[in-house]
């Protein structure tokens, strides 16, 4: 009962600090991310903004569209947003993921899954594509190919068709080791100087999906640590924003 009340009112103080269009976006229930991650998302993309940060915005793991239209509608008129997912059920998990994420999946596959709010669940949806383009129209944003492209199809496929233009920001909001990984690889080489990676999941280091200050989900943390040599990032993990 304790929790669910500072839970409610850690929610209500975060929602007043961010924008109209996040707020938006969480009543319209079109994101699982709590007001503090949405605040916390909105903050790195003011950065790169900020900064002068070249580069495009990127998510993999578009889900109803939520935190893609908060990052559509924030970027600079220089940049392009391209969202990656399936855009349908997602796949189950591998040998390398752990108990939780199997019977999460379980789950899932038997159909049982709720969406946010008691909504159907985003991967039941019969065109789930034609769903999150409409979700983009009512914020008056054209998914048009150019500016804003929505990619489906699983990541070993599109990925390597990506290209190797410049990231400022990359969302990586997927599930399972290894999509997680392929996201990471793939992103962190096209990253620019002072580039945020927010892995709901990275930034300048990596800003994971995290509780606590710390990377949420075994796989997450696994493909992180696994990542980390392979790109030559040599710096451990820390929060964005900073902590006080």
């Amino acid at each position: 009962m304790l929790s669910t009340v500072k839970r409610l009112v850690v929610d209500t103080y975060q929602q007043q600090h961010l924008s109209d269009v996040a707020r938006r976006v969480a009543r319209a229930r079109m994101t699982y991310l709590r007001p503090a991650k949405l605040r916390n998302l909105e903050a790195c993309l003011r950065r790169i903004e900020a900064d002068a940060v070249p580069g495009d915005c990127l998510e993999f793991g578009v889900a109803l569209g939520g935190s893609a239209i908060i990052a559509a509608t924030q970027m600079g008129a220089e940049r392009s947003f391209v969202g990656y997912d399936l855009f349908g059920l997602i796949p189950p998990p591998s040998e390398r993921d752990d108990d939780r994420a199997h019977a999460r999946y379980a789950v899932i596959a038997s159909g049982r899954s709720e969406g946010i709010g008691g909504d159907r669940y985003y991967g039941y949806e019969p065109d789930l594509l034609a769903k999150v383009r409409f979700n983009f129209a009512a914020f008056g944003l054209e998914v048009d190919g150019r500016k804003i492209r929505l990619v489906p199809g699983f990541f070993a496929d599109t990925l390597p068709l990506a290209g190797d233009g410049a990231v400022a920001f990359a969302h990586i909001d997927c599930d399972w080791y290894d999509p997680v990984l392929l996201c990471l690889e793939h992103s962190y080489r096209r990253l620019s100087r002072g580039r945020v990676h927010h892995p709901r999941r990275l930034q300048r280091l990596w800003r994971l999906p995290s509780r606590n200050g710390r990377v949420r989900g075994a796989a997450c943390r696994s493909a992180t640590r696994r990542c980390h040599p392979q790109c030559g990032i040599h710096e451990g993990l820390r929060p964005f924003p900073p902590r006080d």
